[in-house]
């Protein structure tokens, strides 16, 4: 049962807010002064939603909404004045109140306004616990995912990590080869030594064996001392060869002599070092094509693959998309400072229609970029890169953000859809022209805060903030 705290200087008003919220089922409590109120709050720390009148002796609701959210946070606030103007409403707004009603008002107004207050606070719970459920569910690692594929991967990974065994993970650019390879190595028995990061595509050939094995001074002009290759560094660790199907053919019979006899020569040696490392592989490209070719060495390829991942691109696992968008938005706000609580669904429906040649990287560059630049907190269509647009816009003929007025006589009209697709662009362009403040829009359009609210919601584009 929901509680809250009534604040008021007048017990008359106290008494009835107390007895209507009882009669609605709602358990409550009241105090006569924001000291008295600050004291409940922090004793019994248990309340969903706080009313208070703006003007009382001492401090006022003003001051009293500014302390309280310091001692509760996520706790609604609703504000009372029988004084109300567009400057203080903007303010308490500003400053994270849910709403305010002025004096005299009707009771089911109120009413209204404390089922709407209490049902945002227990949409932000179930947000949050959606998300810890995310976490804890639907993750491998850094590895997020909620399809029947990705679960799978994710058995496979859990098993494959107790093993000593190479790993092969194949998969196009972006699908997190890279990540897998590390949720391995920090679940193994492994994951105290290093983990030594090998990328195949990017060492020049000249230079490729001396960084992967080392050398000894004198071993050619510019070696002026021993140098440890990387194999060497990770030693007791894991070594990913990331694009591994572009190691030269001469360095692949080396790489398949450290697999066999965990051996190497550093360059310019006749003496071989042992190393004890786990090798875990990556490649976008077709292995077994290459053999056939004769670009790749089939032994080695047999000593890589003893275990095979693959990680589907994201077009083929959709569903993944909200969990994903929701992890990503989830890590960018907190790392930008923001509070963006989620995706609107017509941004949503965007972004799972759209193709991600990319795939979950640039899936993550497009929810940092929307985090960004986002001044709601809401993520709108707006705010995704003119690819994703665009590539919904193609999936629609209209579009919803487009006015089509057919001649009336030639095609069948939709009054209703054609006057909400208008509305809808004028709601969008008065939040963005008075920065995402509500009371300001509603002013700008001539209607009521509560008319505007009311718009939003219709048209999913409520950030459930009025600043």
């Amino acid at each position: 049962m929901e509680r809250i705290l009534v604040v008021d200087d007048e017990l008359s008003m106290r008494e009835f807010l107390t007895i209507m919220l009882h009669k609605e089922g709602y358990e409550s409590g009241s105090a006569s002064t924001g000291v008295e109120a600050l004291q409940q709050l922090e004793a019994e720390r248990g309340f969903d939603l706080m009313i208070s009148d703006i003007r009382m002796p001492g401090m006022d609701g003003i001051e009293l909404l500014k302390q309280a959210q310091r001692i509760a946070p996520d706790m609604g606030v609703i504000l009372i004045t029988a004084y109300a103007s567009i400057d203080s409403a903007v303010e308490a707004m500003e400053l994270g109140a849910y709403d305010y009603i002025t004096k005299p008002f009707k009771v089911e107004e109120i009413r209204h306004v404390v089922r709407n207050a209490l049902d945002k606070q227990r949409l932000m719970r179930e947000n949050l616990l959606m998300r810890n459920e995310l976490r804890s569910r639907y993750t491998f690692g850094s590895i997020v995912g909620a399809s029947r594929q990705m679960l799978e991967i994710f058995d496979m990974l859990s098993r494959v990590a107790a093993t000593r065994s190479s790993v092969l993970v194949e998969g196009e650019s972006g699908t997190g080869k890279e990540l897998v390879a590390k949720a391995i190595h920090h679940n193994s028995d492994r994951k105290d030594g290093p983990f030594v990061i090998i990328n195949c595509g990017a060492l020049p050939e000249n230079l490729m064996e001396s960084e992967l094995f080392g050398h000894k001074k004198g071993s050619f002009t510019g070696a002026i001392a021993n140098k440890l290759g990387l194999f060497k560094l990770a030693d007791h660790g894991t070594v990913f060869l990331d694009e591994i199907g572009d190691l030269p053919l001469s360095l692949q019979v080396k790489l398949l002599r450290v697999l066999q006899e965990k051996i190497f020569f550093p360059v310019g040696s006749v003496e071989a070092e042992s190393v004890d490392v786990r090798i875990i592989s990556a490649t976008n490209r077709d292995l077994s094509e290459m053999i056939k070719h004769e670009q790749f060495r089939e032994d080695l390829y047999y000593r890589l693959n003893v275990i095979q991942i693959c990680m589907p691109p994201l077009k083929q696992r959709r569903e993944d998309i909200p969990v994903l968008a929701n992890y990503f938005l989830d890590q960018y706000s907190k790392e930008f400072g923001k509070k963006i609580v989620r995706i609107s669904a017509e941004a949503m429906k965007a972004l799972e229609e759209y193709n991600f040649p990319g795939n979950v990287r640039e899936l993550e560059n497009i929810i940092e970029r929307a985090v960004a630049l986002e001044k709601s907190s809401v993520i709108l269509l707006e705010s995704l890169p003119p690819t994703v647009i665009s590539a919904e816009a193609n999936k629609q003929e209209p579009t919803q953000d487009q006015i089509v007025v057919p001649r009336i006589g030639d095609v069948q009209v939709d009054l209703e859809q054609l006057v909400g697709r208008f509305e809808k662009q004028l709601l969008i362009q008065a939040l963005d022209k008075c920065d995402g403040v509500k009371i300001r829009a509603a002013e700008l359009l001539n209607i009521s805060l509560r008319s505007l609210r009311y718009r939003l919601e219709k048209y999913d584009l409520d950030t459930g903030d009025e600043n």
